[in-house]
């Protein structure tokens, strides 16, 4: 059949809306973040996302309406507040755009698997390429300016070898064997993100009107320093460098540039997202005591999940996803 003439899966339609709405959320803090960056360098980056997610909105928007499907809500202006003052430097914008488009990365390869009609497996080839060029340009910003921290380095040994006996598995008592390079790939992956984590937190909590939500940021900052320092102290345990923390990128200033519903759902997001990061560990992690730090991490997200849940909940901020039919309710005539 041809492109667009059969209907769309309900997977197809939940990663459109999960899209639409992560995406608008995303794109009001980076049209906040394009008006208050002085770097030009910066500026033209955030400037292209910007530009780059208006397009895909329409088209998500597009695929919606012709399902029959309503357009999310989601985020937009009126969860951008003007003329608050400057609450992120130029640098730590730039390193928040780095990392959100890794996550947008994950979201479009995500999508795309779950994506069977042509023209919706195009969309998010297109999404997935716009984002693969966001993230080399940011890499190459970040390495102009010195602020890319490198992942430690290794030295090669004389040959391959393979694993010998339980030792490989040990981690909790006596001599540790050093951490491998596969296991360093999703530490870093899960420090980095931490790190912006605990970031938001810091400056969510300082700006926000609600004071249940004003609790819940000191709780996921406190969460989020716990969890770095547990990760951070397996790598300085191997004599490894540990990634620098990004508090400095905020500023003082207790005036807010989004609504509690903005802040409080990109906090959770970003909660939820690193999950599957958490989880990506877990499988790689063959030293036991790694693989408990990463079981004690997924266990204490999902409890601040269900605080976040109940907080967007009470305050009626949590949007609802479509769902399938209610056979009961509809053979019951309600």
């Amino acid at each position: 059949m041809d492109k667009g003439t059969v209907k769309l899966t309900a997977a197809e339609i939940g990663t459109l809306w999960g899209e639409y709405v992560n995406g608008t959320a995303v794109d009001v803090v980076n049209r906040y973040m394009l008006g208050i960056i002085e770097d030009e360098n910066i500026k033209t980056l955030f400037d292209e996302a910007v530009k780059t997610f208006g397009k895909q909105k329409q088209q998500i928007a597009t695929f919606l309406e012709k399902e029959g499907f309503p357009i999310p809500i989601g985020f937009n202006e009126s969860d951008l507040i003007p003329g608050a003052q400057r609450l992120f430097s130029d640098t730590f914008c730039l390193q928040y755009l780095h990392i959100i488009t890794l996550h947008g990365l994950l979201g479009h390869i995500t999508s795309l698997s779950a994506s069977v009609r042509k023209d919706l497996r195009e969309f998010y080839d297109s999404c997935d390429n716009d984002g693969k060029i966001m993230y080399h340009k940011t890499i190459e910003s970040m390495l102009e300016k010195g602020l890319f921290q490198r992942d430690p380095y290794f030295y090669p040994e004389e040959k391959p070898d393979y694993v010998q006996g339980q030792k490989f598995l040990d981690g909790f008592f006596g001599n540790k064997r050093p951490l491998s390079a596969t296991e360093m790939i999703a530490l870093s992956f899960n420090l980095k993100k931490k790190i912006m984590e605990k970031t938001l937190s810091i400056a969510f909590s300082q700006v926000t009107q609600q004071e249940d939500v004003r609790k819940f940021f000191e709780s996921t900052q406190e969460v989020s320093n716990n969890q770095i320092q547990a990760l951070g102290n397996i790598l300085r345990d191997d004599n490894l460098p540990v990634p620098t923390s990004w508090e400095t990128g905020v500023t003082t200033s207790k005036d807010s540039p989004f609504s509690d519903k903005l802040m409080l759902f990109h906090i959770g997001f970003l909660i939820q997202t690193s999950q599957a990061y958490h989880g990506t560990g877990l499988a790689s992690a063959m030293r036991k005591d790694l693989a408990a730090q990463y079981e004690k991490i997924i266990l204490r997200n999902l409890l601040v999940t269900k605080e976040w849940f109940d907080l967007m909940t009470k305050h009626q901020w949590l949007e609802q996803p479509p769902l399938a039919p209610n056979r009961t309710m509809i053979a019951n005539g309600k």
